[in-house]
């Protein structure tokens, strides 16, 4: 699980050709992990990206948690477990940097290969953002589909994008 939050988490600025992605953006998010035996897991929520690199995921199902990052660091806020994991990011996912090798694959689906990877960017209409997908390293098939999403200019007020927790919860540093 940790490895798939890192993976959503790391910068995600997009700039490619016929992509438009805006300063900031709020949406709901549905999230499909297949296993290679072809067993789904399904989550869903709220998420936030604001420039240059800061993004905050609230999942509100199955189980609530929040997971937060600036590019360097993951907060991970399990309420369920009353825990916090904080993890330094050392490699993970660079959608900035995927997004940058994109190639226009066939309406509105854009394909990238990043660090031996493949990835997936599907677009609407008006070339915004619609879902990603690629394989883990665990081999599942993730697929995030964002749905109601709002552009916006400038930058989100850094409180609404940090995860908070009770004192009360344990504290994990990985």
């Amino acid at each position: 699980m940790r490895k798939i939050l890192v993976c959503m988490a790391i910068g995600f600025s997009l700039y490619a050709d016929g992509i438009t992605l805006p300063e900031h953006f709020k949406a709901n998010f549905v999230q499909m992990i297949t296993n290679p035996k072809k067993k789904i897991i399904q989550y869903s929520g709220k998420v936030r990206f604001s420039i240059p690199s800061l993004m905050k995921w609230e999942y509100t199902r199955p189980t609530r948690k929040e997971v937060c990052t600036d590019g360097r660091e993951l907060r991970v806020v399990d309420h369920d477990l009353e825990q916090v994991s904080i993890y330094l990011i050392s490699k993970g996912f660079n959608l900035n940097e995927i997004v940058k090798k994109a190639k226009l694959h066939s309406e509105n689906i854009y394909v990238a290969r990043y660090e031996g990877k493949s990835y997936t960017i599907q677009v609407d209409g008006k070339k915004r953002l619609q879902s990603i997908a690629y394989f883990d390293e665990l081999d599942n098939k993730v697929q995030i589909v964002f749905k109601n999403i709002k552009y916006g200019k400038g930058a989100l007020g850094l409180e609404s994008m940090r995860c908070s927790a009770p004192k009360a919860y344990d504290m994990i540093r990985g």
